[in-house]
C-alpha cells in the first residue's frame, strides 16, 4: 500500500446499478454465461468458484433521505443475485494497472442530467414547445439549485423570469428537491468515502482520483428540453466533476445507451445519442476532450432489451457494456 489508491468514480442512474442477474440457467443469467457458454473465463477460478480480486475493491453508496448508505464495500468479486457495470470496469483496471484500485460508485436510479444531476455553473434558459396542434408555449428550464424543474416564461422577461416563490406538492407541502440535488448528493458522498480511505480501502493512506465513468440518460428521454441540452449539460459535467475532485486531467469515459443504434437515433434518443457522441475525444467535436473523453457505443454490445427495462436483466449486458467502458478506460490512461 505504498501507492496510493486509483479512484474511478461511476455515476448515472439505474443502469448504473447492479442490474444484472446472477443464477440460473436460463437465457442472460451470468451463471449460464460462464459455466455453459464459457464467456468470461476470468470470473472463475480452476475449481469453478467466483474469483476474488484483492487488487480492486468495490465500493457502492447511495443517498437515502438525509444519510448516506453502502451498499458494498468488499473486493471485487461476484455475490448476491445482481451484478454491475463494475464487474467489467474493474477487472480491465486491475489487469492494467499496478496501482491498487477503488471503483466507486456514487448514484441512484431515476435521475435525469437536465434536473436532477445538473452540475454547478447551469443557467436557466428559455424552451419553446410546440404541442401537436402547432401551438408553441414558452418555458423556464431551472438552472442549478432552482426549482422547480421549469415554469411559464414572461415574453417581456425572458430568461430573466425568477422561479415561483414556492413549490408545493398536491396537500400543499413543500419540495425540497432542486435542480442539482442528486448531483450534490452523489458528490458528497463519494467525498466522504475519500475522507476515510482506509475504511473502505484496507490500509490505503493516499488515494488519486484516477477517472470518471457515466451511463446514463434514459429519463432526459421524456423531456425534450432536458433532452435537447444534453450535450451542453454533459460538457459542463465534464468539466464540474473534474474541479470537484481536483482532477483537471483525469479521464472521462461514457457509454451511449444500449437500444439507440446509429441507425434509428431519432426524436429525443436522438438527441442524447449526437450529445454523447460529440464530446467523444475522436470523433467528437470538442479539441479540448481530444485523448481524455471516450464514448463508448454501447448499442452491439447490448444483449437486448432498453434502458428503461434493465436491458431485461441481462447479465451478458452489464458485463460486455462494463468491460468496453474498462477498456476504454485503459486506453485513455496509457495516453
Amino acid at each position: 500500500m505504498s501507492k496510493p489508491v486509483k479512484v474511478f468514480i461511476v455515476m448515472g442512474q439505474s443502469n448504473t446499478l447492479e442490474m444484472g442477474v446472477v443464477k440460473g440457467d436460463k437465457d442472460g443469467a451470468l451463471e449460464k454465461a460462464v459455466k455453459t457458454e464459457k464467456l468470461y473465463p476470468f470470473l472463475v477460478d480452476d475449481a469453478g468458484a467466483w474469483t476474488v480480486r484483492k487488487d480492486v475493491r468495490n465500493v457502492s453508496v447511495m443517498q437515502k433521505g438525509d444519510n448516506m448508505n453502502v451498499y458494498r464495500n468488499d473486493w471485487l468479486t461476484i455475490s448476491g443475485n445482481k451484478i454491475g457495470i463494475e464487474i467489467g470496469i474493474g477487472h480491465h483496471l486491475g489487469q492494467a494497472l499496478d496501482e491498487p484500485v477503488m471503483v466507486l460508485k456514487s448514484s441512484i436510479g431515476n435521475r435525469g442530467l437536465g434536473w436532477d444531476l445538473l452540475p454547478p455553473g447551469s443557467e436557466r434558459y428559455l424552451y419553446e414547445f410546440t404541442d401537436k396542434a402547432g401551438v408553441k408555449t414558452s418555458k423556464v428550464v431551472a438552472g442549478y439549485k432552482d426549482k422547480p424543474d421549469m415554469w411559464d416564461a414572461d415574453p417581456a422577461k425572458g430568461v430573466a423570469t425568477p422561479p415561483p416563490a414556492e413549490w408545493l406538492d398536491k396537500k400543499g407541502k413543500p419540495i425540497n428537491w432542486y435542480a442539482g440535488k442528486q448531483y450534490d448528493d452523489d458528490i458528497a458522498n463519494a467525498k466522504k468515502v475519500l475522507a476515510e480511505i482506509s475504511k473502505y480501502y484496507p490500509e490505503a493512506t493516499k488515494f488519486e482520483v484516477a477517472g470518471f465513468i457515466w451511463w446514463q440518460g434514459d429519463k432526459d428521454r421524456y423531456n425534450e428540453a432536458h433532452a435537447t441540452s444534453y450535450e451542453k449539460n454533459l460538457v459542463s459535467l465534464i468539466k464540474a466533476l473534474r474541479k470537484e475532485f481536483n482532477a483537471p486531467n483525469a479521464p472521462f469515459v461514457l457509454g451511449t445507451l444500449g437500444q439507440t443504434s446509429k441507425e434509428n437515433a431519432t426524436g429525443n434518443d436522438g438527441k442524447i445519442f449526437e450529445g454523447q457522441m460529440a464530446v467523444d475525444g475522436n470523433s467528437g467535436k470538442y479539441p479540448d476532450f481530444k485523448g481524455n473523453v471516450s464514448t463508448v457505443y454501447t448499442n452491439p454490445l447490448s444483449m437486448g432489451g432498453a434502458s428503461n427495462g434493465h436491458y431485461n436483466g441481462n447479465a451478458k449486458t452489464y458485463m460486455n457494456v462494463g468491460l468496453g467502458l474498462g477498456e476504454a478506460m485503459v486506453k485513455l490512461l496509457k495516453k
